[in-house]
């Protein structure tokens, strides 16, 4: 039976952990025929490549941050395999919850620089990969935190604001050339991202939170990161092949709780 992914080259950015590993294993499990993942360190992307098999998993030291790397990271994946599918931007980082007089200007540009500057880079030297060869798809990493304006997350929630404006902008240049980008929302994930925020509301916040104490909206957890998977990997598939432009809220229901 033919999988939804076959013959598809896929890159997937923050590769080597949480939602980003997580996503490369169901991408290769549904059928890839190449899964690409950038990260800054390929020690830190052997688990997934192991996971997966290295006959099919590819690891590449790449800074999304960097434009340079970026660059000729792409060109790479395309001179190797001819084509490149599919775009999961998954790389990210929470920055210091601190109140907006306290965030220091350095946090705030490292925020953007890997959120932002990042998310910008991988679609500006995919994008034109996909367009010739007349198909691709691009998900997008916002949050909750990029709808709404929560305490303590200037650096993090603004980032996802403009992933967010990002994205539809993307989305409204493309469509009709058979390339589509959309973004999903995810609300606390048990990742190590939230063990580190949640370190971090124990010192700013005085609050000592357990991930089983936390009550997400309306299902009283926190998500899996194969959860945030599911999502992301619907959205590249042809199975919303009539998606653009879109933000796929996968909170459990925390923006409504």
């Amino acid at each position: 039976m033919e999988k939804r992914f076959e013959s598809r080259v896929a890159i997937v950015t923050g590769g080597g952990s949480g939602i980003g590993a997580a996503v490369a294993k169901r991408l290769a499990a549904d059928g890839a025929q190449a899964v690409v993942i950038f990260g800054r360190r390929i020690s830190a992307l052997q688990k997934t490549v192991d996971a997966i098999g290295a006959d099919r998993c590819f690891p590449m030291s790449v800074d999304v941050s960097d434009e340079q790397q970026v660059r000729e990271a792409i060109a790479a994946v395309e001179a190797r395999f001819g084509h490149i599918d599919l775009l999961a931007n998954m790389a990210g980082i929470p920055g210091p919850s601190e109140r907006v007089e306290d965030y220091s200007f350095e946090d705030f540009k490292k925020v953007y620089s890997v959120n932002v500057f990042g998310t910008f880079l991988t679609m500006k030297y995919c994008l034109p990969v996909m367009q010739k060869n007349h198909y691709g798809s691009i998900v997008n990493t916002c949050s909750c935190s990029g709808m709404r304006g929560y305490q303590l997350e200037i650096g993090y929630g603004s980032s996802k604001f403009a992933v967010m404006g990002m994205t539809m902008n993307a989305a409204g240049e493309n469509g009709r050339n058979g390339v589509r980008v959309n973004c999903y929302s995810p609300g606390w994930v048990d990742t190590d991202m939230l063990d580190n925020i949640l370190a971090q509301y124990a010192v700013t916040k005085g609050e000592t939170l357990q991930k089983n104490e936390l009550r997400n909206g309306t299902m009283d957890r926190p998500s899996t990161a194969e959860e945030m998977a599911n999502v992301v990997c619907f959205l590249l598939s042809d199975e919303a092949s009539y998606v653009n432009g879109a933000n796929f809220v996968c909170d459990g229901g925390k923006t409504i709780g």
